[in-house]
């Protein structure tokens, strides 16, 4: 449990902090110190290909230097031989003897400079051609700077032309969020919304009007029924005050004890 919350303590932590160095990293920089670090690498590779190549120098002066003199002891040990030949032949025999000593000696000498020459040529050989891989290498590696350089540019105008075009996005992204027309889109909704709040209470009290008028019909309907029936009462009354003597006169006695009579047969 402890080494599962520490391992992703510890991923966390590292993330954070790749993040950290990814916000802290400018392109432009780091690729100028590639191209210095790589520049600083062909010139140590310089020096040691120079170093290398004054090694072989050297040797092939040596090389030189032996050649020339296995020439000379040659040449000196035939001119004490021939000498010695010639106190030889004068009956001098100790500087015949004498003169053959410096031939041999000088034969001895060329003898080794000869060698020395000799063991210096395979290794002159197999420098010359570590110089020469040498020399590929650092031609090799000095294009390579070149690619390096012209990539280092290109990658660095992209990410300023990346930087130019984000600029222009948030620019135009704060004009869309600070556009006029937004706000009198809001401001046209909040009249709309008042206008048809206006509507609404003109509907309204226009209804209420209707209603009003409508009582006022019913009103003068009813005052209208009122003044007929009081119309209807008046010519009832008149009519009754009219007729009543002429009813008293014309209905018999006998009439009204008949009517009497049937009423109370009924009730019984």
């Amino acid at each position: 449990m402890k080494n599962s919350i520490f391992s992703r303590l510890f991923r966390i932590g590292k993330s954070n902090a790749n993040a950290a160095l990814d916000a802290l990293e400018d392109p432009q920089k780091m690729l100028d110190q590639q191209v210095r670090d790589y520049t600083n690498n062909i010139a140590q590779a310089e020096t040691a290909v120079a170093q290398t190549i004054g090694n072989l120098r050297m040797l092939e002066d040596d090389y030189k230097i032996a050649l020339n003199d296995a020439r000379e002891w040659g040449q000196k040990a035939l001119a004490a031989s021939n000498k010695a030949e010639e106190f030889t032949a004068a009956g001098d025999s100790t500087n015949a003897e004498k003169f053959n000593k410096l031939a041999t000696l000088a034969i001895q000498r060329q003898m080794a400079s000869e060698k020395q020459a000799s063991n210096a040529e395979p290794n002159i050989a197999s420098q010359r051609e570590i110089v020469e891989k040498l020399k590929t290498g650092l031609n090799t590696m000095g294009t390579k700077r070149q690619e390096l350089v012209a990539k280092r540019d290109e990658l660095v105008a992209r990410a300023r032309n990346a930087k130019t075009q984000g600029q222009m996005m948030d620019a135009v992204k704060a004009l869309d969020m600070n556009d006029p027309t937004s706000e009198i889109n809001r401001f046209e909704s909040k009249i709309r919304a008042d206008e048809s709040r206006v509507r609404g209470a003109a509907e309204l009290a226009a209804s209420s009007l209707d209603a009003q008028f409508a009582s006022l019909e019913d009103l003068g309907e009813a005052t209208e029924v009122e003044a007929r029936l009081a119309a209807m009462k008046g010519e009832s009354n008149i009519l009754e005050q009219g007729t009543a003597p002429a009813i008293e006169e014309t209905v018999a006695p006998s009439e009204i004890e008949a009517r009497l009579a049937a009423l109370k047969a009924k009730n019984q």
